[in-house]
């Protein structure tokens, strides 16, 4: 390989706690009417103080312990100075000298392989309203306008060490950090609300002129796959122009879905440029050994817990267990069936397949299917009351409109016919009807089986058990 992908990330965490970082505004703003959940502080008016949220303090800290980083006893704020209309009091309030955690790891699952992602620091800050400019699809201004409530809600930021080698690595790692922050319940992590933002920085390094590129920053990703496609996009424009022999600027670039390229937004800031300084209306936070370890005690079971467990108490596949662990509300569900069922293996196939199919193309806030339902489907097929070829024919009404498995296999007539006599009588209809086929397996050709078998399931609608179809016919042809 010529040349080596070099991804950092810097990762903004939305806290869902019920108040802003610094007042008691609420912090549920994403739908709210613009400039409704706003107060002389958020707003940055003269003379209001900020007082510091301890519930934000408290998920950071988990977070932080969740990613295995060393949190603080001693940490602050700073005033982060930059100047846009989106940012009311000129700076936003940041942790720049003294962070709140530092030295984490994030291990993620690549192709078979375990690999490691370090975690610089993970601070905590405020957010920055929200600017909406002309020709905007929502509010069709003829100018810019502001929404103010975003400001003060409470933010934290992870940044990674450059440990990251492909788009899909950055992907997997997103990934698996909303897995996480959904695990402890202090962030919805939705890209498409802003609840999870990512920024990427990408170099690439000729190894042949052991050369590197300049870091390009890549910003305006709101969804996983569109993390893949840019630092894709990205990988690709830099490798060009290192062939090339041109200069890659060290600049932020948006990715622009419509075209699904980068362009180029302005030169990148140094972090000088920001003119860092203490927050001086903020004392220091100090957080005492007891409060972490109360807080660590506080963790649930992690999905890389969970994982480990899930292989070892139910005897699944890693993969099963990995993608069964990946959504904490999934693995509530497939433990709940386990219970009912006592199959693991066959549960985590329903789920696995059909399941979170039907999830994918039916979204809703309620699902109607529940663990009985799974474990009465399993039950059906295991005595031979249905195919399985049936019950994927039912999956989806069960799925969409919450019957239970047994009620449609009345209502449409599905049950599967396991009476011998019967199956017996309809065989050797079909093997008089064909005696040339007849012939022909006699004769060796045992492979036409399969067209008897198609006759009698013709002939049962498809009812008939198929075992019992396949062992009557050679029963038949044999004696």
């Amino acid at each position: 390989m010529r040349f080596k992908t070099v991804i950092g990330l810097e990762i903004h965490v939305q806290l869902s706690t019920k108040t802003k970082a610094f007042c008691g505004c609420t912090a549920d703003v994403f739908e709210m009417p613009a400039n409704t959940a706003i107060c002389p502080v958020c707003t940055g008016q003269p003379g209001a103080l900020p007082i510091v949220n301890a519930e934000m303090v408290d998920y950071a800290i988990k977070l932080a312990l969740a990613l295995n980083c060393k949190v603080n006893e001693y940490s602050r704020f700073d005033r982060k100075n930059y100047f846009y209309p989106d940012l009311p009091k000129g700076y936003q309030i940041s942790q720049y000298f003294y962070p709140l955690a530092v030295g984490g790891h994030l291990d993620i699952d690549v192709d078979g392989t375990t690999k490691r992602v370090r975690i610089r620091r993970l601070h905590l800050e405020e957010d920055a309203g929200k600017l909406m400019h002309e020709g905007d699809s929502i509010t069709q201004a003829r100018y810019s306008l502001v929404d103010m409530n975003r400001c003060g809600v409470p933010l934290v930021e992870i940044v990674t060490e450059p440990d990251l080698s492909s788009p899909r690595e950055a992907r997997i790692f997103t990934e698996k950090l909303r897995s996480i922050l959904r695990y402890l319940k202090i962030s919805s992590g939705d890209m498409e609300k802003g609840a999870l933002r990512c920024d990427a920085n990408i170099s690439i390094v000729d190894l042949e002129r052991n050369v590197s590129s300049n870091r390009v920053e890549v910003k305006n990703m709101n969804s996983f796959k569109f993390i893949e496609k840019a630092l894709e996009y990205e990988e690709q424009r830099i490798r060009d122009a290192l062939m090339k022999g041109e200069n890659v600027e060290k600049e932020t670039r948006g990715w622009d879905l419509s075209t699904k390229t980068t362009v180029s937004m302005r030169g990148k800031e140094e972090e000088s440029d920001y003119r860092y300084f203490p927050e001086p209306d903020i004392p220091p936070i100090l957080v005492s050994k007891e409060r972490i370890e109360k807080l660590r005690l506080e963790l649930p079971e992690l999905p890389d817990q969970k994982k480990q467990r899930f292989a070892q108490e139910y005897g699944l596949p890693e993969y099963d267990a990995s993608v069964l662990t990946a959504d904490e509300s999934i693995a509530n569900f497939f433990e709940a069936c386990v219970r009912l069922s006592g199959k693991p293996k066959e549960t985590s196939n329903w789920i696995m397949t059909e399941m979170l199919r039907e999830m994918k193309e039916f979204e809703s806030e309620e699902l109607k299917i529940k663990p009985e339902h799974i474990a009465e489907l399993i039950r059906l097929v295991d005595r031979g009351e249905i195919s399985i070829k049936t019950a994927k024919e039912i999956f989806p009404e069960m799925f969409r409109t919450g019957k239970m498995p047994s009620q449609i296999v009345e209502e449409r007539g599905l049950k599967q016919l396991s009476d011998e006599h019967v199956i017996v009588e309809i065989a050797r209809k079909v093997l008089e009807e064909n005696p040339h086929v007849v012939s022909q397996y006699r004769s060796g050709k045992t492979n036409v089986i399969s067209f008897f078998v198609g006759q009698v399931m013709k002939q049962t609608k498809g009812t008939a058990n198929p075992k019992l179809v396949n062992d009557v016919l050679r029963r038949l042809l044999e004696g």
